[in-house]
């Protein structure tokens, strides 16, 4: 069953200290800003956050970062031109980081939602990224075994969803959003509208409703039929 969710603040909810969250975007392109400020605002601490990146300037998940509410960042970019707020918690000791290839990122989010136990991959072999994973040799070439990313809560921004939380995302803002919203136990999404079911062509649909638990609007459409 999916709420529809009034505000921001009540689509985070309930979210507890020590959670493991799967934040969408690459760089500011898809990033759930309304939900990510509204996290800060809620107040849990020493979270796990899975994203592509480490945070853009001083706003979205750099400001969850400011904020001194992630312990440990799961990512494929930390740094970049405006990664400022990681580069200097990182280079403080209070924050831990785990770089993941953005491919195998991508996959081991998919194979939490897919039920995939393990699975090989050749990216990072004789790197130290693969220090301490098991390999073996396919076809006389070797993989690495990676194992599934599975979160408490994703928090992913998609353009439509109707009241039965089927998701249309816009072009490239889809990004890790479908893989990330079958990887959590709690999936929360932030959209410009709300419509009816049956308003969106079901061929277009790109994540089914089953996978979500709460949408809420932030668009200045709101919800439609609510005043």
């Amino acid at each position: 069953m999916v709420t529809v969710c009034e505000t921001a603040a009540e689509a985070v909810d309930g979210t507890e200290d020590g959670a493991t969250v799967l934040v969408g975007g690459f760089g500011m392109a898809g990033m759930p800003v309304a939900l990510v400020d509204a996290l800060v605002d809620q107040g849990a601490r020493d979270l796990t956050v899975v994203s592509n990146n480490a945070g853009n300037g001083d706003t979205g998940l750099a400001a969850l970062l400011a904020a001194g509410r992630v312990r440990k960042i799961v990512c494929s970019f930390p740094r970049q031109h405006d990664s400022w707020v990681f580069d200097g918690l990182y280079r403080a000791g209070r924050i831990e980081l785990e770089v993941v290839p953005q491919g195998t990122l991508a996959e081991r989010m998919r194979a939490a939602g897919a039920g995939i136990g393990a699975f090989y991959c050749p990216t990072g072999v004789g790197t130290p990224l693969a220090e301490g994973k098991e390999t073996r040799e396919i076809d006389g070439r070797t993989y690495v075994l990676e194992t599934p990313i599975r979160g408490d809560l994703a928090l992913v921004g998609a353009h439509l969803a109707d009241r039965a939380g089927n998701l249309v995302y816009r072009k490239t803002a889809r990004n890790f959003g479908p893989v990330m919203a079958t990887a959590a136990a709690t999936t929360v999404v932030q959209v410009q509208r709300v419509v009816d079911v049956g308003s969106i062509d079901p061929e277009v649909v790109v994540t089914p409703g089953i996978y979500v638990d709460r949408v809420v609007a932030v668009g200045p459409a709101e919800v439609e039929g609510v005043a």
